[in-house]
């Protein structure tokens, strides 16, 4: 594709068939506050405390990983404007806390719906897990220089957590450890800011009943990519693989409802922070009530295998239509696989009489002339390409990289000057909007 559709202004979408049409659930009284604390600098201490902007990490908090799967981690951070890069990328998690607990649930927290009480965020920080899983594909961050602003981690102060195994651990246990570890360690760290004042404070109301509105009633649906172990995506602390797909509220996604265990891919990847700060589901919401009706959110697996994905994409069509939903914005997580998922749905919707918009990335060649997508929509024509999968970026030398010594994609160090496709570079082609490329028409 050449260039992306015009998503149809809100009033030209079709409106609600039915006024006051039925609700699972009533959510009219649920809503979420979120503390907002911002990251200004860092630093390592004897404990873990923020103070007027300055989060400091004690150096006790690697005990939070203590595990048989490991030897051990080193904590380091990498802030914008640092010589470093960043390598072997695995999950990225913003710094959140509940007050009387909860988050990460199925993790840190029980595994109960989430999305109402107060959170604390950090924003401006990160937690980041780099170092070699089996299945996991190389993904680089530079934190200065020209590739800095192409990663959504250029611009946040990132505490890395590199490890080394316990030998003879097994695989699936050193990620289990390092997801947990990651985890109750940005809960450790927001927990500091709890009794600072916040520098915002905000309301996120829970999602209504539909009630008889004339706006149009817009939705997401968010694929999330369930391909086996080191490519799996967690609901409520379990395995999102084998579920259909399921309606859910926005602000369960703040407390952490899901967590990726999903390393291929690294610019197409939705790691746990994107999920934390959905910016489809932001922009939704800062649009709800003026423009548009944000109805809701389908959270749906990524089957391996036609068949799978044809029932998915018939289950979500009929879920959107039931809840009365006028248009969708669809995204997907991974590679051409995923193309599908996005295409199938689309076409599912429209015959449903609704609205479909999604979002690519284009994996149009070199020189952006190829195909852009692996498998198109039939019918559906409204597509949005957030970046060519292939276009080539260079990234210059470095002085130090945390991750790992080498850069396996090529086979050089990890602080030579690489000449990558903009594939490898972590968040930059976001399905759901975090990234910062896009096409435009040839001059």
């Amino acid at each position: 594709m050449s260039s992306a559709a015009r998503i149809p202004a809100p009033e030209k979408l079709r409106r609600p068939k039915t006024k006051g049409a039925v609700s699972s659930r009533d959510d009219s009284t649920r809503s979420l506050k979120r503390f907002v604390h911002q990251v200004r600098d860092v630093a390592v201490g004897d404990e873990t405390a923020f103070d007027r902007g300055v989060l400091t990490v004690g150096r006790a908090a690697s005990t939070l990983f203590e595990s048989p799967a490991l030897a051990g981690v080193r904590l380091t951070w990498a802030s914008p404007g640092d010589p470093v890069r960043i390598v072997k990328l695995l999950d990225a998690v913003e710094p959140r806390c509940k007050e009387g607990g909860g988050i990460f649930p199925g993790f840190v927290g029980p595994p109960e719906q989430q999305g109402v009480g107060t959170t604390h965020v950090l924003s401006g920080a990160a937690v980041v897990t780099a170092g070699f899983l089996p299945r996991a594909q190389e993904a680089v961050v530079d934190m200065a220089g020209p590739a800095q602003p192409l990663s959504f981690l250029g611009a946040t102060h990132n505490l890395v957590v590199e490890f080394t195994p316990a030998a003879d651990a097994d695989w699936e246990d050193v990620d289990a450890a390092l997801r947990v570890g990651a985890l109750k360690l940005a809960e450790h760290l927001a927990a500091a800011a709890t009794s600072a004042p916040p520098d915002a404070a905000e309301e996120l109301a829970g999602l209504g009943a539909p009630g008889s509105s004339e706006l149009p009633r817009v939705a997401a649906v968010t694929n999330l990519q369930t391909q086996g172990k080191f490519k799996d995506v967690f609901v409520y602390g379990t395995s999102f693989s084998a579920e259909p797909p399921r309606l859910i509220d926005p602000n369960e996604l703040e407390d952490g409802a899901v967590v990726s265990g999903q390393y291929g891919h690294p610019a197409l990847k939705n790691p746990t922070y994107v999920h934390q700060n959905h910016p489809i589901a932001a922009a939704l919401r800062r649009r709800h009530g003026r423009d548009l009706h944000f109805a809701g959110l389908v959270i749906c697996p990524e089957p391996v295998d036609q068949t799978g994905k044809e029932r998915a994409s018939a289950d979500v069509a009929a879920l959107c239509r039931d809840a009365g939903f006028d248009a969708v914005i669809i995204t997907k997580e991974g590679g051409g696989n995923a193309d599908a998922d996005v295409s199938l749905k689309m076409d599912a919707l429209e015959q449903m009489g609704i609205s479909a918009i999604g979002l690519f990335a284009e994996m149009a060649g070199a020189d952006g002339s190829a195909p852009p997508l692996v498998i198109a929509p039939a019918n559906a024509t409204a597509m949005v390409s957030t970046g060519n999968y292939d276009h080539r970026v260079e990234l210059p030398a470095v002085e130090r990289a945390l991750g790992g010594e080498d850069f396996s994609l090529l086979d050089v160090p990890a602080t030579a000057e690489l000449s990558v496709p903009v594939a490898v570079v972590y968040g930059s082609l976001s399905p759901l909007g975090i990234g910062r490329l896009t096409c435009r028409e040839a001059a």
